[in-house]
């Protein structure tokens, strides 16, 4: 009985998995699910998690760090945004605490001051209030925190 393309040997689930991780980090969600799909049973899964850490593929702090780094230079998300998403892919708080102090907090002030006045220059609304609505909606969504928006918001946005 020769083995389907569908199934893995243990060996060969690892060498996959090393690839996976080497080629980007993850978290141990991300490849505990991936080693799901591969139909590996529970055993499995954890004898390969295991090796991965133990080989320093698989580092849940690195990811973290990476992870805050990368939402926060290059999407320009705001501290809310990369906790919940790190939450969502179960990481520790103490993890978040860490992935947290990646971000520089004058890097943090400028990128956001500069979202803020980029965002405003393409909306078109002309109601002050909906222009207002839109601006801070964009950017609780981007995750920024909601004192910070508001303020932001009324600072850009004045009454007339």
């Amino acid at each position: 009985m020769s083995p389907s393309k569908n199934s893995y040997t243990v060996d060969e689930a690892t060498k996959k998995m090393e690839g996976y991780c080497a080629y980007q980090d993850r978290c141990h969600k991300e490849v505990i699910a991936q080693l799901r799909e591969m139909q590996m049973i529970p055993q499995a899964i954890d004898l390969i998690v295991g090796h991965l850490i133990n080989e320093n593929f698989l580092n849940e702090e690195r990811f973290s760090r990476s992870f805050a780094r990368g939402k926060f230079k290059i999407k320009k998300w705001g501290k809310n945004r990369i906790v919940k998403e790190l939450k969502y892919r179960e990481i520790s708080k103490y993890n978040i605490t860490m992935a947290l102090e990646e971000i520089e907090p004058q890097e943090y002030l400028k990128t956001f001051n500069s979202l803020a006045k980029k965002r405003l220059a393409e909306i078109r609304e002309k109601n002050l209030q909906k222009r207002r609505k839109k601006l801070a909606d964009y950017l609780l969504y981007r995750g920024w925190e909601s004192g910070m928006v508001y303020e932001k918001v009324y600072e850009l946005v004045p009454n007339y």
